[in-house]
């Protein structure tokens, strides 16, 4: 009995794979706010444009991670529900927090690093009634201004 069960499950799932595959929500991110913060942490709201070329998409929460630099940067959660609709678009608002401790190995990565561009991923899932709802991740990098790019200058001796 237990191995028809397992032959059972095993075409249930092979049937599954053979289903098409949806294309990926296309993620983006529209823009910051500052939020007021508690103690030595910084708080933003993150906004994100999902644009989706699927069925409807149901969602009943929101999480997004993001790192700068390769490094871990900032996270936040959000019990935003809705629905993004077949090939439509939905702006989401998440409130992220930094932590005092990303805020310096930031730094520290600036002064280290190269200063002319900064590198950014955004990860993240709709929680759905699903699997596990819907990932997503979205990349991209952003160039600084000429005055913070240039390296520091260093004091010259006077004789």
């Amino acid at each position: 009995m237990r191995k028809l069960l397992l032959v059972w499950l095993c075409v249930l799932l092979a049937g599954c794979a053979g289903l098409p595959g949806q294309d990926p929500l296309n993620v983006t991110l529209a823009g910051l706010e500052s939020l007021p913060g508690q103690g030595m942490e910084v708080r933003m709201a993150v906004k994100l444009r999902v644009q989706n070329p699927n069925a409807p998409v149901d969602f009943n929460g929101v999480a997004v991670t993001l790192e700068l630099r390769g490094l871990d940067f900032a996270s936040g959660v959000s019990d935003a529900q809705g629905t993004v609709p077949r090939f439509g678009e939905t702006v989401l608002t998440v409130p992220v927090t930094v932590s005092a401790y990303a805020l310096a190995k930031q730094a520290l990565s600036f002064v280290a690093g190269d200063r002319a561009k900064v590198d950014w991923v955004a990860r993240g899932k709709l929680a759905g009634s699903g699997f596990g709802g819907t990932r997503f991740e979205t990349k991209g990098e952003f160039d600084l201004p000429a005055g913070l790019s240039a390296p520091p200058a260093t004091a010259t001796p006077r004789n």
